[in-house]
């Protein structure tokens, strides 16, 4: 999309995400019928890396998954475009927090953290973050073929004073921030594909063999970091619930590939207790 196409994408989107959420939900219901029917995206992909994950399931039952996955797909597409308009306070009653308790006594304690979460239920939604947080948010992230489109999500993204640097950048960060003594949550989607050139460890994710990124445990062992991993629910229509789960208090020292392993599992229990709430639209399994 050339910068005419951005541009007329923007101003429709900055009118029509005036309406409430309520509303758009009407237009995210158009959106499902033409992601899952007609012309529909990616079904192909969708349906085989359903089968490829969840070889015991019949047909029919992946067939109900992959039209949950387009419904809530819809929904997120949806929410994401809605941010251009959403306030602190709406982003507060619509994702609320299990247990700030834990992020608050490990920031008293002084410690860094590395934060792993993924394509599960709502991501965008997490700008939401420093407004729980005294910790410091920085997101970590993959720019974007399309400058246009990178720089309109990141001006969204860091709406509450979060930073976002690319994986490049990120060891530069932690310096900067401990050298001025901030106390800071690092948080790196972990359910990427990495490219061919950079795969350094595979695991079984999924029934799949699956290169995963070893960023996050090699970040978080050599700065001794806790690593948390976000634990996000669809509690119902634009309603989301977040659960910090402790994987590791410290790391120094650990077992190598110990971290990764462990958060690639929880995941992968997620999935399979909610399967339509992943991103199976991704060509996760490409190589």
């Amino acid at each position: 999309m050339g910068y005419i196409g951005f541009y007329i994408f923007y101003g429709i989107n900055w009118i029509i995400t005036l309406l409430p959420l309520r509303v758009l939900y009407l237009f995210s219901d158009i959106l499902f019928i033409l992601l899952c029917y007609f012309p529909s995206y990616r079904r192909k992909i969708v349906l085989m890396n359903l089968r490829n994950s969840f070889p015991e399931k019949t047909e029919k039952e992946l067939s109900v998954i992959a039209r949950k996955f387009y419904r809530h797909l819809s929904d997120l597409v949806i929410e994401a475009l809605k941010l251009t308009h959403m306030s602190n306070q709406q982003l507060l009653r619509r994702v609320t927090l299990s247990n700030p308790e834990l992020l608050e006594r490990l920031y008293n304690e002084g410690r860094d953290l590395m934060v792993v979460h993924s394509h599960y239920n709502t991501w965008e939604w997490l700008l939401v973050m420093p407004l729980w947080f005294r910790h410091k948010v920085v997101g970590v992230y993959k720019p974007l073929q399309n400058p246009l489109f990178n720089r309109f999500l990141n001006n969204i993204r860091e709406k509450n004073n979060s930073i976002l640097t690319p994986m490049s950048e990120i060891v530069r960060v932690i310096i900067r921030n401990r050298n001025n003594n901030i106390r800071s949550l690092y948080a790196l989607m972990a359910d990427q594909t990495p490219a061919k050139s950079q795969i350094k460890y595979r695991t079984t994710f999924l029934n799949q063999d699956t290169p995963v990124f070893l960023g996050p445990e090699k970040i978080a062992v050599k700065y001794d970091m806790a690593v948390i991993f976000f634990n996000m629910q669809k509690v119902r229509r634009g309603y989301y619930n977040l659960t910090a789960e402790l994987l590791f208090e410290k790391t120094a020292g650990l077992p190598e590939y110990l971290v990764t392993e462990t958060h690639v599992k929880r995941l992968e229990e997620l999935i399979r207790e909610k399967p339509e709430h992943w991103i199976w639209s991704h060509r996760r399994w490409k190589y």
